[in-house]
């Protein structure tokens, strides 16, 4: 069990409540110089119209002090903020400059249907100057701010300009909201537009422009090089590198201001963490900060003392760590201590990091074998799953393993090594949980294999005929971890139908639609009873983490079951209508990967950081042991954590922040390590540099209404690219321009996928409640890349590499390009994959090649085509 003075963080970033901005403004004058809009006669204003704007063009002025894109926005405050009844006219997958409500969705996906009743503003052709005629030239703006590809060329015919405005402005069409606070705010950006305005010979933006990751989610490295021995970002990943001096500068910067920490990442490719053991000397560690050592330690009188980078305390060096310091004032020893050189080191923990000696890596099986359980084919692909990966499971030969079903009783197992085939145990009392043979219901694989794979066989048709409907969760998690708690490990729980006897039970909830919406709609989305939460805080307590596969076609209340995974370090996995036969390879899958992946065991993580500063909140799956402990029974290379940071001082005179993570724990060999990572990030007094040095940060955030979720994040967006605007649209006469930095260039665009995702779009009838809250439990436990595919996902089209002979298809990686995820990118014609990380969908275009149709779907789906619209393949 882990050490108390090891180190932590979590998930991202803390929600905040911001006044919504929909509100029906007062009328106003027309702006000075412009005539009162009169529709022409017998025409009704469309809620799409425009407001006729002038606008300026950047004009080159004074040098630019950063990097920029040069970026039209919507012409309504509408781009950030969702609005009623308005259906965009690019596909949902990626307007991402309109936050459109998720009420309206188009027939088909990929498709959107135009409203009758908006109005189209015709495409303005560009100016050209006739032979022997004069026209003025268009100003060009400064090398920082190009202007998008096609931004001065006639534009793609739209469905509707995209400025959305309220019923009184319709009727006043130069009326707008009063000026002042958040309204204002959002009424800033609401006077820019993104298409053609009439009267003016600029075209607008092009959407094809709009920055997209289409080439990958490259790994953000800002201080590559002038923190050269930084640990990669992969490992400890901030929000900015850049920490601003001061309260007053972090109150302008309105991003969220934290790090995401995934301590167990896969290392780069062609890279591996060393392994340090310092035998004679121990650990070298500050005495009063208890820092590890580490590259920006420095080193003094002579090589005899070493300051600390976080507390800056001189500690002495031990003897048989000592090295001579060369001219500059390096150990001449340098090269061969990977401590001192490099940002990710294991180090092998001594005794004294130890209470008990490493147990064996354990995993327990806690199955339902009740009647849906049966008839969807769970029970099969599980216990095929498990036997195809026994020989793969990490810690051999010291792997142990156990198992229990429950439907309405309690089914334990006997499978020790003498026997040829497995003892069934039946424990029906479910008030009074008693443990049956407990010696015998742990067995070490290596040993029991002939009797476990005899169990595993067996298994499907053990229970064929069960027409049980009950299930007894609460109690089989008792009995589960009172067979657990002496050694710890991982439980793994298949969960077919909502828990219905002994303590744990759930009731129906979600069915009063009038909690939709109000302050008590957050109560769905949280544990109805404490029972599962109180039952992780036991399992961490004991090293027990908690994995939860909830599969069913009916509502089994995933806000409760999913506390079991967030409090213990664990992961949610749900199959909504699971049917094994097309879903059982997703699930065969992910099983397999929870199983085989390389584990953490009996795991503790610290995070420390220099002085005026402090994480003052974590977020992710885990258990607070203390203020900054967060305890990890099991932790593998899918599980990340954020924390939020915040200024201690008014104003930090250090040029240089420390960050360090710690990991202490047990490897699936058996030895005890501590795996560390450290970073150094500047201290800036400018706001410009913070913005050069953002990296894209999504905050996440379920614990309040939906509608005020989408609003936090749109909001904080939009007060972000407001202020790096006002620091040069002054100097560079901007007018109606956005500027945004470029290291925050998609900031918008996952803002608005993350609107869109299933975790907060829509309300009651968009999303089923289950499948909300499952979607919020992955999306805070998943690193940064992932979670970043997941909003945005990839889109391919693959139909014309099929055709190629095999010889021309080696290379089908390295030619594939990503899609933007827009209608205009799908062809009738085509085959097109998409991928978001957890599933593939396959997009059969109406008129794909029949011989390409049936190769893929066999020739009887192929005659009944015209019948096929979407074949979606759960990987």
């Amino acid at each position: 069990m882990p050490h108390p003075s090891v180190d932590p963080p979590s998930s991202v970033i803390q929600h905040h409540n911001f006044p919504s901005v929909h509100q029906t403004p007062p009328p106003r004058a027309p702006p000075i110089g412009q005539p009162p809009f009169q529709p022409p006669a017998g025409q009704v204003p469309s809620p799409a119209s425009f407001h006729p704007q002038p606008q300026l063009h950047a004009v080159p002025m004074g040098s630019p002090p950063s990097r920029a894109n040069d970026l039209q926005l919507p012409s309504d405050s509408s781009s950030f903020a969702p609005r009623a009844n308005f259906q965009p006219p690019f596909s949902s997958m990626d307007s991402s400059y309109s936050a459109s409500r998720a009420n309206l969705q188009p027939p088909l996906p990929g498709y959107v249907k135009q409203a009758n009743s908006v109005s189209q503003a015709p495409p303005m052709a560009p100016f050209q100057a006739q032979q022997g005629s004069y026209a003025a030239p268009i100003p060009t703006p400064p090398p920082p701010y190009h202007p998008q590809q096609g931004g001065f060329s006639q534009p793609p015919p739209i469905a509707a300009p995209f400025g959305l405005h309220s019923r009184d402005q319709i009727q006043h069409p130069g009326s707008a909201p009063p000026i002042g606070g958040i309204q204002g705010l959002a009424e800033d950006f609401g006077s820019l537009s993104i298409g053609a305005v009439p009267g003016t010979i600029d075209s607008g933006l092009d959407p094809k422009a709009l920055p997209r990751p289409l080439d990958g989610e490259a790994e953000s490295n800002l201080l590559g090089e002038a923190y050269s021995m930084n640990c990669n970002p992969r490992y400890l990943r901030l929000t900015t590198s850049a920490i601003p001096s001061s309260q007053s500068l972090l109150s302008r910067w309105h991003c969220p201001l934290g790090a995401v920490v995934c301590p167990l990442a896969e290392a780069p490719e062609g890279e591996e963490v060393p392994v340090i053991n310092f035998v004679s000397t121990g650990i070298i560690r500050c005495r009063r900060c208890r820092t590890y050592v580490n590259p920006y330690v420095t080193f003094t009188d002579s090589g005899r003392k070493w300051r600390c980078n976080i507390c800056a305390l001189l500690n002495d060096v031990p003897g048989d760590y000592f090295a001579q310091l060369d001219a500059t004032g390096r150990r001449i020893d340098l090269n061969q201590r990977p401590e001192l050189i490099k940002g990710s080191v294991d180090f092998v923990a001594p005794t004294e990091y130890m209470v008990r000696p490493p147990m064996p890596p354990l995993y327990f099986f806690l199955i339902d074998v009740s009647v849906s359980a049966v008839r969807s084919g769970m029970i099969e692909v599980v216990a095929q799953t498990i036997k195809s990966c026994l020989d793969e499971l990490p810690g051999f030969p010291r792997t142990q393993v156990g198992f229990i079903t429950f439907d309405s009783t309690i089914h334990f197992y006997n499978m020790k090594s003498s026997l040829t085939q497995p003892q069934m145990m039946v424990v029906s009392d479910l008030d009074d949980i008693f443990v049956p043979l407990p010696d015998d219901l742990l067995v070490n694989l290596s040993e029991s294999r002939a009797v476990v794979e005899a169990f595993l066989d067996s298994l499907p048709s053990m229970f064929q005929d069960n027409v049980n409907m009950e299930s007894a969760l609460g109690p089989a998690v008792k009995a589960a971890f009172m067979v657990m708690s002496q050694l710890g490990g991982k439980l793994l729980i298949f969960q077919n139908t909502m828990p219905s006897l002994g303590v744990g039970r759930l009731k129906l909830r979600g069915d009063d639609l009038r909690v939709y919406g109000t302050d008590k709609e957050y109560a769905l989305r949280i544990p109805e009873d404490p029972f599962y939460k109180n039952m992780a805080a036991e399992c961490t307590k004991y090293q027990i983490g908690v994995n939860v596969y909830a599969f069913g076609d009916k509502y089994i209340d995933i806000a409760s079951l999913g506390a079991l995974a967030k409090y213990s370090g664990g992961q949610i996995y749900y199959y909504p209508s699971f049917q094994s036969a097309s879903h059982g390879e997703k699930l065969r899958h992910e099983l397999a990967r929870d199983l085989t992946r390389e584990t953490a065991w009996e795991a503790v993580m610290r995070v420390r950081c220099g002085k005026g500063i402090r994480f003052s909140s974590y977020h992710g799956n885990f258990m607070l042991r203390s203020t900054d402990l967060l305890a990890l029974p099991a932790v593998d290379c899918d599980k990340a954590y954020g924390a939020q940071l915040s200024l201690e001082e008014t104003l930090l005179t250090s040029q240089t922040v420390y960050f360090q993570v710690a990991l202490l724990y047990t490897a699936s060999c058996g030895e005890r390590r501590i795996r560390v990572h450290t970073a150094a990030v500047p201290v800036v007094t400018d706001l410009g540099e913070m913005y050069r040095h953002a990296d894209t940060a999504i905050e996440k955030s379920l614990s309040h209404k939906l509608e005020d979720s989408r609003s936090s994040v749109q909001l904080r967006i939009v007060k972000a690219l407001r202020e790096f605007r006002n620091l040069h649209a002054v100097q560079h006469r901007l007018g109606g321009r956005m500027i945004y930095p470029e290291s925050l260039k998609l900031l918008p665009l996952y803002g608005l996928a993350l609107s869109k995702s299933a975790a907060l779009r829509g309300g009651y009838n968009d999303v089923q409640l289950d499948d909300r809250c499952a979607v919020g439990f992955t999306m805070m436990a998943l690193p940064v890349n992932k979670l970043l595919k997941l909003l945005y996902p990839s889109l391919l089209r693959v139909d014309e590499y099929l055709l190629k002979p095999s010889s021309q298809t080696d290379e089908f990686k390295n030619i594939m390009k990503k899609l933007p995820l827009t209608a205009e990118s799908l062809d009738s014609r085509g085959l097109y994959v998409y991928d978001d990380g957890f599933r593939f969908v396959v997009w059969f275009g109406r008129m794909l090649s029949p011989d390409l149709a049936m190769n893929l779907l066999g020739q009887d789906a192929a005659v009944e085509f015209s019948k096929v619209c979407i074949v979606s393949i759960l990987l």
